[in-house]
């Protein structure tokens, strides 16, 4: 009867926990950040930005290439590899009108390798820029692609939300949609720079590790590192391994609603191989997340594991991780058996890598299981991302954006970086 009780009264401990996530209203969460203070451009030499370091509670500051100092010889770090593509597409109608179809995700192939190969044509969900000057009809241009002309066609489809289907055909099966977005496309910088995309972009918005295409957006905290810093790293003893989340436009969508509860997270595709959960296993479930998009995937691991415990033939798809679902998880599993279930699950399957999605959002009250330290960028304010940091840091995060604005630290996606140890 008392282990039934305790068991009820943390039951009920845990929902009023989630109730009261649900109801943080995101005002709180702002702060003052003039146009000023948003780098546009990044340094000429990526690893000179400065690093704020937060170590429990006491703030400092140093130069990025400093980051091993901070370190413990032995720990795991994780990267995110997903490479930015040129996802904006510019089509001019006989009228004149110019219209942006921005490729966010595939849907016919659904998986981003297989799209990118395909020649003659593929279907994705995409935004659109200038939507009521294309009411029908199909939009085309002519392209020089490795010596070739073709012509490229883009026929709307349905609408899914603030979202469109969009069919891409082409006429020349040597080509691959891989091969027209390097031609035609424009990398899709961030629209709070508030400036056209350059030609630098091409090489400065990705980190130098980037090998998986996807990405409509960087993730940006790895775009301080170079090989310089990555081989003092290893000469540290720092244990590093790589993962796969493609970071989705859903990155920049602000919190309308005046409570989090009312914010529906985007979804992002996530790709972690068998020797990264291996690696985690290894140190004991602690890893050292680079970017919030690592965050994300390292901590939708957990409860992909809690998933697998439960219906360990699921496909997949079904282990795609719901946002509240961390909140609503009554009776969780060691970090160590969650990782080893997937584990189990993927030499089960004759699996390498585990391919699923995450919707995963993290906010105070929520409960870290992997990541034990963490390098970012400073983020927007009344932004998921700065929850997710508050939560991190046990909501001092005000110390840490008051120290960084009074000491011109530089913001957003080509700011400065920081290391937050709680």
């Amino acid at each position: 009867m008392y282990r039934a009780n305790i068991g009820t009264f943390a039951q009920i401990m845990k929902r009023n926990q989630m109730e009261d996530t649900k109801h943080i209203k995101i005002s709180e969460y702002n702060y003052p950040l003039p146009d000023e203070r948003i780098a546009k451009f990044p340094l000429a030499v990526r690893d000179q930005s400065k690093l704020l370091v937060y170590r429990h509670g006491e703030v400092s500051e140093d130069t990025f290439t400093a980051l091993p100092e901070y370190l413990e010889q032995g720990e795991l770090m994780i990267f995110n590899n997903t490479k930015v593509i040129q996802a904006r597409l510019h089509f001019r109608k006989e009228t004149g009108a110019l219209i942006e179809v921005f490729c966010l995700e595939p849907i016919q192939p659904n998986d981003y390798v297989l799209s990118f190969q395909q020649t003659k044509k593929c279907s994705w969900l995409c935004m659109i820029g200038n939507l009521k000057k294309w009411k029908e009809g199909a939009l085309s241009r002519m392209v020089d692609v490795k010596g070739k002309q073709v012509t490229l066609t883009a026929t709307r489809g349905e609408c899914r939300g603030t979202s469109h289907w969009v069919d891409f055909e082409w006429n020349d099966d040597s080509i691959t949609f891989a091969d027209l977005l390097e031609v035609v496309g424009e990398l899709p910088i961030p629209p709070y720079l508030n400036r056209d995309t350059q030609e630098s972009d091409k090489e400065t918005y990705q980190t130098v590790y980037s090998k998986i295409k996807g990405s409509v957006a960087a993730p940006t905290a790895g775009l301080h590192f170079t090989e310089r810093v990555l081989q003092a790293l290893d000469a540290h003893g720092i244990d590093r391994e790589e993962l796969t989340l493609h970071v989705g436009a859903g990155t920049f969508k602000p919190v309308k609603s005046e409570e989090i509860e009312g914010h529906e997270m985007h979804t992002e595709y996530i790709s972690v191989n068998k020797r990264t959960i291996e690696k985690l296993i290894a140190h004991g479930g602690h890893a050292i997340a680079v970017g919030t998009t690592s965050v994300r995937t390292l901590e939708s691991l957990y409860y992909i594991g809690v998933a697998i415990s439960r219906n360990p033939d699921a496909n997949q798809e079904e282990l795609h991780v719901q946002q509240w679902m961390p909140y609503e998880e009554k009776n969780g599993i060691g970090t160590i058996q969650a990782l080893q279930h997937i584990l189990d699950y993927l030499n089960r399957h004759h699996m390498e890598t585990l391919h699923t999605s995450t919707q995963i959002i993290i906010a105070p009250g929520y409960e870290y299981k992997i990541v034990k330290k963490m390098v970012t960028n400073f983020h927007q304010p009344q932004s998921t991302l700065l929850l997710l940091v508050s939560a991190f840091v046990k909501g001092d995060w005000r110390k840490i954006y008051d120290y960084a604005l009074e000491h011109d630290f530089r913001f957003l996606s080509y700011g400065d970086s920081s290391l937050l140890i709680p």
